[in-house]
């Protein structure tokens, strides 16, 4: 077995560097990962940009990872040798905080943040703590599961838990790495689905992956467009751009929410009369929870399995 391997490490924001690390035993608690494949995530800019507080360089990048497990440290239990996981976002919970006390392991306000506070996916090797890891099932390939780890999971969460119910109109704002999968969650979860994108050269694409309707934003108004098909129960924020958040909010039907999922410099622009009268929201979702993860994980492998 080799000594040594290979990782493109972050050494100064905005600067990736190719270079070979020595190969280390897992701390205690912790296990080690042959790492077979790893999504790349806007979020992992966070790194890469200085943007999260706490990181410090050198730095892996990397937090939508699958790879199998080849060495455990000291006192890991519930894991074996040979297991393919996953690590995403979220590298594990402390469970000791109150959020963690009461069960929001998402929220947990100890948690290290996957190729961000600890080395991450974009190496041939990673430790990973046990609590932040899901098993992959046997019917999804290393590179299918491994973006279903962040963007998969951050959009089927959102929607899960919105309140919006089959029927219901629900726009998907922004069709990329998380757009395009909240589509397809969206349409199996029986909405009618709205994709809003700017240009009109992704409709064929948002309409292939179950969307009902598409909207150019660079067409017109998209919050008249959404007005005009009864309004939003739900708009899923997924692109990173808050002028186009704040531009769609009117598109919401009364006592709808905008779930903002992608991360945009600039703060949205929300008119309080437009929450008093229309009894809308603004809210936030960060992610998921392992055990949501080997959830959704299992049933995309059904569905996987039964085409």
């Amino acid at each position: 077995m080799s000594t040594k391997y290979k990782a493109v490490e972050v050494t100064r924001p905005g600067v990736f560097t190719l270079t070979e690390r020595p190969l280390t035993d897992p701390p205690a608690g912790q296990v080690r990962l042959r790492v077979e494949a790893c999504g790349v995530c806007h979020s992992d800019s966070g790194t890469v940009d200085a943007v999260l507080p706490g990181i410090t360089y050198p730095r892996v990048p990397g937090h939508e990872v699958v790879g199998k497990i080849d060495a455990l440290g000291q006192g890991v239990s519930g894991w074996k040798i040979g297991q393919r996981v996953g690590v995403g976002f979220l590298g594990g919970h402390c469970g000791q905080c109150q959020s963690c006390r009461r069960g929001d392991f998402v929220n947990c306000t100890n948690q290290p943040i996957s190729g961000a506070h600890f080395d991450g996916g974009y190496a041939e090797v990673m430790m990973a703590f046990p609590n932040g890891l899901v098993a992959i099932p046997e019917g999804l390939s290393s590179v299918e599961a491994a973006p279903l780890l962040c963007a998969g999971i951050t959009t089927f969460n959102a929607l899960r838990r919105s309140g919006a119910i089959p029927g219901d109109l629900v726009a998907i704002l922004g069709i990329g790495g998380l757009g395009h999968l909240g589509v397809q969650f969206a349409s199996h979860m029986g909405f009618k689905v709205v994709a809003v994108a700017r240009g009109a050269e992704k409709e064929q694409l948002a309409k292939k992956l179950g969307a009902h309707h598409y909207i150019d934003s660079n067409a017109g108004d998209p919050a008249a467009a959404l007005k005009a098909l009864g309004g939003a129960k739900v708009i899923l924020a997924t692109a990173s751009d808050s002028k186009a958040m704040s531009a769609i909010m009117g598109g919401l039907a009364t006592r709808g929410r905008m779930i903002v999922v992608g991360a945009g410099a600039e703060a949205i622009q929300v008119s309080p009369f437009q929450l008093l009268f229309s009894s809308v929201g603004v809210e936030g979702a960060l992610t998921g929870s392992p055990l949501i993860m080997r959830t959704r994980l299992a049933s995309v492998s059904s569905k996987a399995s039964n085409q």
